[in-house]
């Protein structure tokens, strides 16, 4: 079986804790995150083969209700993406930078990991909802033409559900902003 990452957003603390242990009781599955995002949003990230997660996904959304924002499963995940959510994947030279924004964790990680698949970029982080506003972020760094790429798959991952913000493609970056968005510093 194939590994997976199941996705699970919601509008209330309180449910996602509930639908947290709903998730891991009804399905052979991993917790990777579990945790508070701004402005009181609720995030859960389980992974592990792909019938697994989806039932687990298809358990809490049928469960959520009213309180759920956003949901997905997403099979055979780029291997990139989960160091991205936890800090920085590691860029070797200065290159042009794409940065899409979205209104949900959820549309913003899909796209990542669809981007990533689609062009030969680096993706550097992803940024979840953590003081600003409830939105997430992402930044990938490549040749222009790829970043280019990627962005046009990204927005079209976002916008499907109206949830892309704005996405912007840097071609040269100034140094104190490459040392900002891809070295942490």
């Amino acid at each position: 079986m194939s590994q997976a990452i199941g996705i699970v957003e919601l509008s209330s603390i309180a449910k996602g804790m509930e639908v947290c242990d709903l998730m891991l009781k009804s399905a052979n599955v991993e917790l990777l995150v579990c945790k508070t995002l701004c402005p009181g949003k609720f995030l859960l990230m389980v992974g592990g083969d792909v019938g697994a997660v989806t039932q687990s996904v298809q358990n809490a959304t049928q469960y959520s209700g009213h309180l759920l924002v956003d949901s997905i499963v997403l099979p055979n995940i780029h291997p990139s993406v989960l160091p991205a959510l936890s800090g920085l994947n590691s860029v070797e030279q200065r290159q042009a930078i794409g940065v899409v924004e979205t209104w949900s964790a959820v549309a913003c990680i899909t796209a990542a990991d669809r981007a990533v698949k689609a062009a030969h970029i680096t993706l550097v982080r992803i940024h979840m909802a953590f003081g600003i506003g409830g939105k997430c972020y992402q930044v990938m760094s490549g040749d222009i033409a790829d970043v280019q790429n990627a962005l046009e798959v990204a927005n079209q991952s976002a916008g499907e559900n109206g949830l892309l913000i704005y996405s912007t493609l840097i071609p040269r970056p100034h140094q104190a902003l490459w040392q900002q968005l891809v070295q942490g510093a």
